[in-house]
């Protein structure tokens, strides 16, 4: 199944609580677009969130990220790995 990586901003001040808490959103749901949700990251400083997924497109994570209530910025396809 592809992978993604999204890219939320405008999170300045983010806990790990906060993050872990939208992470859990996430999860609670991601089964219903078959999508999985493998790892989340932020930077409190600057206010950016990375998330990396597995699912069958971009349309399908942005869709539970909406549904979580944290509509991604951008959603990237990353095909390759190291």
């Amino acid at each position: 199944m592809p992978k993604f990586m999204d890219v939320h901003r405008g999170m300045k001040g983010l806990t790990a609580d906060q993050l872990m808490e939208a992470h859990r959103a996430d999860l609670a749901i991601e089964k219903d677009e078959n999508v999985h949700f493998e790892h989340a990251w932020a930077d409190p400083e600057s206010g950016i969130v990375y998330c990396l997924s597995e699912a069958p497109s971009a349309d399908a994570v942005q869709r539970i990220h909406e549904r979580a209530g944290h509509r991604a910025d951008e959603v990237h396809q990353v095909t390759l790995e190291a």
